[in-house]
C-alpha cells in the first residue's frame, strides 16, 4: 500500500527541470509578495497574503520533490561537489521559513529574545533569496518548454495549487481551534490595555534617537503651499480623538484612542497648491513616508493615546496616526511635513540607513 502511495505522489511531480524552475519562480513570488505584505494594512489588500501563504505551502511540495531526488547526492558523502554545501543551506534555510511560516499561522507562541516567529519567517524568507541565487549559479540549466506544456503538466500544476490551498485552510482551522485570533496581515492582538504601556515601543531598522527637547522642537510645513509656516509644541491644539488599530510587522495589533491635530487643517492653513499630489511625513531620525494627498488629509498627527501624552519611545511629542497602513508608516518624532507633486523618492533608501546617520 505504501508503494502504490509513493507511485500516486511521484505522478504529480513534474519533471526535474520543471521543479527546479517552478521553485525559482516561487521563491521570487514569495520573497516579493512578502515585501510588499509588509506595507499592505488595508483589508483590500487581503488577497495578498492569501496568494502568499497558498502558494508558499505549494513550495513545501516542490521542496519535498526536489530533495527526494538528490537525497542520495546529499546522504552519500561521496558525491558531494564544492556546491553541494550551498545546496544543503538553501535546503535548511528554505524549510526553517516554511516551518516558522507555518507554525506562526498554527498558533504557536515562541519568541526569540525580542523577535516573534513571525519575524523569524521573514528572516529567513529574505534569506533565502541570495543563498538560490548563488546556488542557481552553480547549477543552472536553462528552462524547455517540453517540461512545462501539456495536459498533464496543467493537472499536476493545479494539483499542487490544490495541495497549497488545503494546506493554508488546514493550518488557518488549527490557530482556529485553538482559539487563535490573527488579523489577514497574521498579527496577533496584545492583551487589553489602554495608553503607552498598552503596546511595545518598536523603531524601524536603527531608529532611536534622544528624548526630543520640546521647547526648541519645530514642527516645519512647506512645500508645494502657499504659506509655509512652523509650529512649537504649544502652537499645537491637540482637540481631536479617534479611534485606530496600530498594526505592527513584529506580529501584534493594538487599538487605541489617539489625540491630536488633523493633518487636513494644517494643510488647509498652508494653502496646498492644485499640482500638489503626496504629502511626505518626516522623522527626525531622517525616516519619511509619503502618502497620497487626499488619504494624508484624514490622518491624525498625534500628541496623545488613551488619555496619556505620547512617551518618548512612541514617538514623542508628535506621531502620524495613519490607519489601514503598518505601523512603521506611522511616522514617530515628526519634525517635517513637506506637500510634493510626487512621491518622495528618498524615503527608499531612508528605510535602510535612517538611523545610522
Amino acid at each position: 500500500m505504501a508503494s502504490r502511495f509513493v507511485r500516486a505522489v511521484r505522478r504529480l511531480e513534474p519533471p526535474p527541470r520543471a521543479v527546479d524552475w517552478s521553485i525559482l519562480v516561487i521563491v521570487v513570488f514569495e520573497a516579493l509578495s512578502g515585501v510588499l505584505s509588509l506595507g499592505a494594512g488595508h483589508p483590500a489588500h487581503s488577497v495578498l497574503f492569501l496568494l502568499h501563504g497558498v502558494v508558499g505551502l505549494t513550495l513545501v511540495a516542490l521542496v519535498g520533490f526536489k530533495l527526494y531526488r538528490v537525497r542520495h547526492r546529499v546522504l552519500d558523502s561521496r558525491l558531494h561537489d564544492r556546491h553541494t554545501f550551498t545546496s544543503i543551506v538553501l535546503a535548511v534555510v528554505a524549510l526553517a521559513a516554511l516551518a516558522t511560516g507555518i507554525a506562526w499561522v498554527a498558533g504557536v507562541t515562541v519568541r526569540i529574545g525580542f523577535w516573534t516567529l513571525l519575524n523569524v519567517h521573514i528572516g529567513f524568507g529574505l534569506l533565502v533569496v541570495p543563498i538560490l541565487l548563488v546556488h542557481l549559479s552553480s547549477r543552472f540549466h536553462t528552462p524547455r518548454r517540453v517540461d512545462f506544456a501539456g495536459r498533464r503538466r496543467a493537472l499536476q500544476y493545479g494539483a499542487l495549487l490544490v495541495f497549497g490551498a488545503v494546506a493554508y485552510r488546514a493550518t488557518e482551522t488549527v490557530g482556529s481551534l485553538q482559539r487563535i485570533e490573527r488579523r489577514f496581515t497574521g498579527s496577533r492582538p496584545l492583551p487589553p490595555g489602554d495608553g503607552n504601556a498598552a503596546f511595545p515601543v518598536t523603531s524601524w531598522v536603527a531608529d532611536d534617537p534622544d528624548p526630543i527637547d520640546t521647547d526648541s522642537w519645530r514642527l516645519s510645513l512647506d512645500g508645494l503651499v502657499s504659506t509655509p509656516f512652523s509650529l512649537g509644541v504649544t502652537d499645537l491644539n491637540p482637540d481631536r480623538t479617534e479611534s485606530a488599530l496600530l498594526d505592527c510587522t513584529s506580529g501584534w495589533y493594538t487599538e487605541q484612542d489617539w489625540t491630536g491635530v488633523r493633518l487636513g487643517e494644517l494643510l488647509e492653513t498652508a494653502g496646498v497648491h492644485s499640482s500638489a499630489r503626496w504629502v511626505t511625513v518626516r522623522s527626525v531620525t531622517g525616516f519619511r513616508w509619503s502618502f497620497p494627498l487626499d488619504e494624508a488629509s484624514e490622518m491624525l498627527l498625534a500628541t496623545h493615546v488613551g488619555g496619556e501624552p505620547i512617551s518618548h519611545g512612541h514617538g514623542a511629542p508628535l506621531r502620524l496616526v495613519a490607519p489601514n497602513r503598518r505601523g512603521f508608516q506611522w511616522v514617530k518624532w515628526i519634525d517635517t511635513i513637506e506637500i510634493r507633486r510626487y512621491r518622495d523618492p528618498a524615503q527608499w533608501l531612508a528605510v535602510l540607513v535612517s538611523g545610522f546617520w
